[in-house]
């Protein structure tokens, strides 16, 4: 018997090439899985072979639990049972009970088979993949070897096939079986099965590879692909730079007459392909990647990664983009959240803003308006700001002294104390800011110091109400609201 296994594992492990500790772990499942056949409840088995010897034993398991968590005596035990067999058993040990070995030349069970195969099938992927791990998100090649509905099996080449799934393909793209295509490398963990080889062409470094391959300078470094932003087989934004003056980055990736930019685009079915130059400050590089827009301020608010950007109105829909698209890959090239609004409108809302934050600093502070513009106008235009500063930041304006710096402040700090006061984090209170889902106190605070105290308050502000209050995207604002008028709905 013992020779028969040691056999089974060196012919197989001959054959595929595979470690035997994989053939033995298949074995051991086998047995295991042919074992529980002998009982009708369900039944935790286990085998351990002497990978030496190629002797096994057999054992049952139970899990030792406590009154609230029993629920199936074939696989459980309670705690008072088991400490009857052994004192050492704990809520949380496993009871092992040695039971007979079924044969193994007995195993013809279907089941058992597939277990062996499955495994070795597994064992075998995962040779693959570790043999193409060091191309894992880079370019490769294959041909389509066969074709479902939910995803394509490309053949790469030397036994090794990957799944490209249809989710991963541009859109509009047929493929048949024999074409040849090129796709990004990835590595793919699906449930039970262990890692494989997946492709992509929908990812960014889809653009980034085939660039490399056109553009010498790419692949030599004296080009550098600092960001891509892209939507899948309609347009594409790339950020370049050049690490050598002498070298127009932009140029070098469009190439004579345009043609490596479109060797690209043709690979992508067309896809329409904008080359950007990077730069490190992020409102110079929003302004190369919005193209053509003509944009006419931009304001950062570096706590909360957010761009307000104005642009003519002439420009307001060049700027926006089709479905928003040209502002959302400008956003994923800068890292930033954009607000677009147009000139007008922008200055509208920053009067409003500016008067919002007038009223507040008079009223927390107790100062006269001139005192509150001139705070605004250096910068601080909210009492966190206003807090958090030294009395040597503020002696620095003009006509403000170090009693007048630290009176400030200590208003500052008692305003802000009274209203985390009033704010209760009690949520019985269910008029209060804070029974307002995802709301930390940072941001009740910020909407306290423009007037809105409770739910309510929140619940009929309009996007465009919220937004001329605080520093908050489209988006954002309109999922805050959505959320302090949860309870309206809840009946």
């Amino acid at each position: 018997m013992q020779n028969e296994i040691l056999l089974v594992a060196e012919a197989v492990s001959g054959e595929k090439g595979l470690p035997k500790d994989s053939i033995f772990e298949a074995i051991e499942m086998a047995l295991a899985t042919a074992t529980k056949k002998r009982y009708v409840e369900n039944s935790n088995i286990t085998v351990e072979i002497n990978t030496v010897t190629g002797d096994y034993e057999t054992f049952r398991n139970w899990d030792v639990v406590s009154e609230e968590e029993y629920e199936d005596d074939g696989v459980q035990l309670l705690l008072s049972d088991a400490e009857s067999k052994d004192s050492s058993m704990e809520i949380g040990s496993v009871y092992r009970e040695k039971v007979e070995n079924i044969e193994f030349g007995r195993i013809a069970a279907q089941a058992a088979k597939q277990v062996i195969v499955q495994k070795v099938r597994e064992a075998e992927r995962a040779q693959v993949v570790e043999k193409y791990r060091s191309v894992l998100g880079e370019l490769v090649n294959g041909s389509v070897k066969k074709v479902t509905r939910e995803f394509l099996i490309i053949d790469l080449g030397d036994g090794a096939e990957a799944i490209l799934p249809r989710s991963e393909l541009i859109p509009g793209e047929v493929f048949r079986i024999g074409d040849r295509l090129r796709a990004v490398l990835r590595e793919e963990e699906r449930e039970n099965r262990g890692p494989q080889l997946a492709l992509s062409r929908k990812c960014p470094e889809m653009v980034s590879e085939l660039f490399k391959l056109e553009v010498p300078e790419i692949s030599e470094q004296v080009i550098e692909i600092k960001a891509v932003a892209r939507d899948p087989g309609s347009r594409t934004k790339i950020a370049v730079k050049t690490n050598d003056n002498r070298i127009d980055p932009v140029g070098a990736c469009v190439g004579m007459r345009g043609s490596r930019v479109q060797a690209v685009s043709s690979e992508l079915g067309n896809e329409r392909l904008d080359i950007v130059i990077w730069d490190d400050d992020p409102a110079q590089l929003l302004i190369n990647s919005m193209g053509p827009a003509d944009i006419t301020s931009i304001v950062l608010d570096e706590t909360k990664g957010i761009m307000d950007v104005a642009v003519t109105q002439d420009t307001l829909a060049q700027a926006i983009g089709k479905s928003g698209q040209n502002v959302r890959l400008s956003s994923q090239i800068t890292g930033w959240k954009l607000n677009v609004l147009d000139e007008e409108t922008a200055q509208n809302q920053d009067q409003d803003r500016s008067q919002n934050d007038v009223k507040m600093i008079i009223d927390s502070l107790d100062v006269d308006e001139d005192v509150a513009n001139i705070l605004i106008s250096h910068g601080y235009s909210n009492l966190e700001s206003i807090s958090s500063s030294s009395p040597e930041d503020l002696i620095s304006i003009e006509g403000f002294d170090l009693e007048i710096g630290e009176l400030l402040i200590s208003r500052a700090k008692g305003a802000l104390l009274t209203m985390a006061m009033e704010i209760s984090t009690d949520t019985s209170d269910s008029d209060d800011l804070m029974s307002v889902e995802g709301l930390d106190m940072a941001l009740a605070l910020e909407l306290k110091q423009k007037g809105i105290s409770g739910r309510e308050e929140l619940a009929e502000q309009s996007i465009e109400e919220l937004i001329n209050l605080i520093e908050i995207s489209e988006e954002d604002a309109g999922e805050l609201i959505m959320k302090a008028r949860a309870h309206w709905f809840e009946d």
